[in-house]
C-alpha cells in the first residue's frame, strides 16, 4: 500500500510535495493509518483532532490516544473541543452539520494562522461509494454522482483510490493500534446503513464492484467537466454581473436548449434546491422571487437578478458636524462651499446648511417614509409611491439609501434631493454632498 501511495501521490498529487500538511486525525483506522503513510514517505506533516464531546469517556478517550499517538511520533498536533449539541440547537441544524461546519471552521483558521498549505482527510473509495449512494437515494444531480473529489481547494483526499480493505489489512500487517467509534455500528444513520446492508450486498454481485464502480465515477466526472465548460462558456454570453448581483437576461437564457441545466449549474452553488419554483420564475411576474439560505433569486422585467439576501432596513449611521467624508455604509463627501459651481444631479447636490441639524444619520426607507421632491413644486409624496413612479425593481428599492436630518429626509441618496432644504439667493452657507459609491467599504 505505501508503494501505492507513493506512486499516487507523484502521479496525481505532485502539489503536496515539500508542502506543510495538516492531517485531520479522528483516531479511527483510516485518519490513523494515513498518518503513518505520510510519515514513512517523509512528509511534513501536522495533526488537527477535534473533541466534539458527543460521546462522554469515548470523546475524551479519543484524544488522550490522538496526544499520546503524536507525542510517541514526534508530530506537532492541534487539539479542540466543541460544544457541538448547543452549536447544533443555537443553529437549528443536525448534530452531523455542526459538528462538519464546526471542524472546518476551525480548520481553516489552523491553516491560516499557521501557514499551513493543505488539508488532508482520510476518506477512502468506500466513503465515496457511500456518497454516491446517499446522493442517489435522497435525489441529485449528476454532480451528486460523482462521488466525493479528490481535492476541493486546500482540502486533499489522497487515500481515494484505496479501500477499506486495503487499509484495515495494512493496519494488521503493520501492528497499528486506533479508536473504534461505537457510533458506526449503529445502522440509526443512514451512511452506516448502506455500509453494512447495501454496499456488501452490491460487492457479492460482482466481485469487481469497487473496479467497475471507479470507472463508472471516472466516466460521470468527464461528463460532468464537459458540462461545467459548458455553462462557462454560455454564462458569459447570458449573464452580467452588476455591483454584486448577478442579471440572468431570461430572452437569452430561454434561447438555449435545455436551459434549465444551465440554471441548476449556475445557481446550485448558492444553496438553491426548490428547481421547479427557480423555472418557473422565469414565466412569472415581476417581484417575484425564490430564496436559499443565503441568496434571493427574483424576477425583474427581463432578468432573474442573484444577490445575497437583503440583511433589513434597520441599520443607521451618524454622520457628525465634522466629518468631511463617508465609507460607511455608502461614499459621501461633505463639503461647505461658496458657491454652487456646478449643476445639481443625481450624485451631487447643494442644501442649505442653515436647515441641516447635525448629526444627519443614513439609512434605509421604511413604511411611512415621506418627503417633498425637489422640482414637485412643494408636494409631498411617499417614498414607497416614488419608488414605484420610478419602476424600482425590489432590489432597486432595497438598496437605496435615505440621508437624513433627524427625521426629514434630505436626499434619496442618488436619485432625488428634498425641496425643504434647497438652496435661494438667501442663502449664506451652502453645503455640497456628492454620493461617490454605493457599496459598502
Amino acid at each position: 500500500m505505501l508503494s501505492k501511495l507513493q506512486n499516487h501521490l507523484s502521479q496525481n498529487l505532485a502539489l503536496l510535495k515539500d508542502k506543510k500538511l495538516l492531517l485531520a486525525v479522528s483516531g479511527g483506522i483510516d485518519s490513523v493509518v494515513l498518518v503513518y503513510l505520510l510519515k514513512q514517505l517523509q512528509l511534513d506533516i501536522y495533526i488537527a483532532h477535534c473533541n466534539f464531546n458527543l460521546r462522554g469517556e469515548e470523546s475524551d478517550g479519543d484524544e488522550a490516544f490522538i496526544r499520546d499517538f503524536a507525542k510517541k511520533n514526534n508530530i506537532h498536533i492541534f487539539v479542540t473541543n466543541f460544544n457541538t449539541k448547543a452549536f447544533a440547537t443555537d443553529n437549528k441544524v443536525s448534530i452531523q452539520i455542526a459538528a462538519r461546519q464546526l471542524r472546518y471552521l476551525w480548520f481553516n483558521e489552523l491553516l491560516e494562522q499557521n501557514q499551513l498549505d493543505y488539508l488532508l482527510t482520510a476518506h477512502h473509495l468506500d466513503d465515496s461509494i457511500e456518497t454516491f449512494l446517499i446522493n442517489f437515494t435522497r435525489g441529485t444531480g449528476l454532480e451528486g454522482l460523482t462521488g466525493i473529489p479528490q481535492q476541493n481547494d486546500k482540502v486533499v483526499r489522497p487515500l481515494l483510490p484505496f479501500t477499506r480493505n486495503e487499509i484495515e489489512a495494512y493496519a494488521k500487517e503493520n501492528n497499528i493500534t486506533w479508536r473504534e467509534d461505537s457510533s458506526n455500528a449503529s445502522d440509526k444513520y443512514l451512511r452506516n446503513k448502506l455500509r453494512h446492508d447495501v454496499v456488501p450486498i452490491l460487492k457479492s454481485l460482482n466481485p469487481a464492484f469497487t473496479d467497475s464502480f471507479t470507472q463508472t465515477i471516472n466516466y460521470l466526472q468527464q461528463a460532468q467537466s464537459l458540462i461545467q465548460d459548458a455553462a462557462i462558456l454560455v454564462y458569459k454570453e447570458v449573464v452580467a454581473e452588476r455591483e454584486g448581483q448577478k442579471h440572468i437576461n431570461i430572452a437569452q437564457l430561454k434561447r438555449l436548449p435545455n436551459y434549465k441545466a444551465y440554471l441548476y449549474q449556475w445557481l446550485s452553488p448558492f444553496g438553491f434546491t426548490a428547481w421547479d419554483d427557480i423555472y418557473n420564475l422565469t414565466e412569472a411576474q415581476p417581484g417575484k422571487y425564490v430564496l436559499s439560505a443565503g441568496f434571493r433569486l427574483l424576477k425583474d422585467r427581463e432578468v432573474l437578478i442573484l444577490e445575497p439576501l437583503f440583511k433589513g432596513n434597520k441599520e443607521v449611521y451618524e454622520i457628525a458636524q465634522n466629518m468631511q467624508q463617508t465609507t460607511n455604509p455608502i461614499g459621501l463627501k461633505l463639503q461647505i462651499v461658496e458657491a454652487i459651481d456646478e449643476i445639481s444631479t443625481k450624485n451631487v447636490i447643494f442644501v442649505n446648511n442653515e436647515l441641516i441639524k447635525f448629526p444627519l444619520f443614513v439609512r434605509k426607507w421604511q413604511e411611512g417614509d415621506y418627503f417633498y421632491p425637489l422640482g414637485m413644486n412643494g408636494l409631498k409624496k411617499k417614498v414607497s409611491k416614488y419608488f414605484k413612479d420610478e419602476k424600482m425593481s425590489l432590489s432597486e428599492k432595497e438598496n437605496t439609501w435615505l440621508l437624513c436630518s433627524e427625521n426629514q429626509i434630505i436626499w434619496v441618496i442618488g436619485r432625488r434631493a428634498d425641496n425643504r432644504f434647497k438652496t435661494n439667493e438667501n442663502t449664506t452657507q451652502i453645503l455640497k454632498i456628492e454620493f461617490y459609491n454605493n457599496e459598502k467599504a
